[in-house]
C-alpha cells in the first residue's frame, strides 16, 4: 500500500479542502497525531497524514462524511490502517466500526479535542501560544465551554 508524503497529503487535502478552518483543523489534528506517534514509537508519517486526511471529503460531502474519503483512499491504494481509523473516528455518527487500534483511538479523541483547543485559542490573547495542558483540561470539565465539543469522544 502507498502512503503519500506529508508534502503530498497538504496539497491533496488543498485540493479538497477549500474552508481556512477545516484546514487549520486537519493540521492540528495531524501534528497531534504526529507527536504522539513519536512518543510511542510508532511512524509519524502515517499518523500524520491519517490526522491531516481524516475529514478531507467533508467540504465537498459532509452529509456523506465519510464514505467518500473511504472510497478515494481505497482507490488511491492508502495503507488499511488509516482506511480504518478514517472509518472509525466517525462511528457515532454513521455505522462503523469503534476505535479499536491505537491510531484509531487518538485520532477519534484528537479530532474533538481540536475543536476545544481552536475555541480556547480565540479567547486567548496568545492565541495557541504556551497553552498549558492543565488549562486545556480544566476547560474540558467545562461542559458549558465548547458545549458542542463531544466530551465522551475526548475522554474514552
Amino acid at each position: 500500500m502507498s502512503l503519500p508524503t506529508k508534502e503530498e497529503a497538504l496539497k491533496i487535502l488543498k485540493e479538497h479542502v477549500k474552508d481556512s478552518y477545516q484546514q487549520l483543523h486537519a493540521l492540528m489534528v495531524a501534528s497531534a497525531l504526529e507527536q504522539i506517534a513519536t512518543l510511542k514509537n510508532q511512524d509519524t508519517t502515517l499518523w500524520f497524514v491519517t490526522g491531516l486526511l481524516h475529514d478531507l471529503d467533508y467540504y465537498e460531502y459532509p452529509k456523506e462524511h465519510p464514505k467518500k474519503s473511504l472510497e478515494w483512499f481505497k482507490e488511491w491504494g492508502y495503507p488499511e490502517d488509516l482506511i480504518r481509523a478514517v472509518e472509525a473516528h466517525a462511528y457515532s455518527r454513521i455505522n462503523a466500526p469503534k476505535p479499536d487500534t491505537m491510531l484509531s483511538k487518538y485520532l477519534y479523541a484528537t479530532d474533538e479535542l481540536s475543536g476545544l483547543m481552536y475555541a480556547y485559542s480565540l479567547m486567548r490573547p496568545t492565541g495557541f501560544q504556551d497553552m498549558a495542558p492543565k488549562s486545556v483540561v480544566k476547560k474540558l470539565k467545562d461542559k458549558r465551554f465548547a458545549a458542542k465539543v463531544d466530551r465522551t469522544e475526548v475522554n474514552e
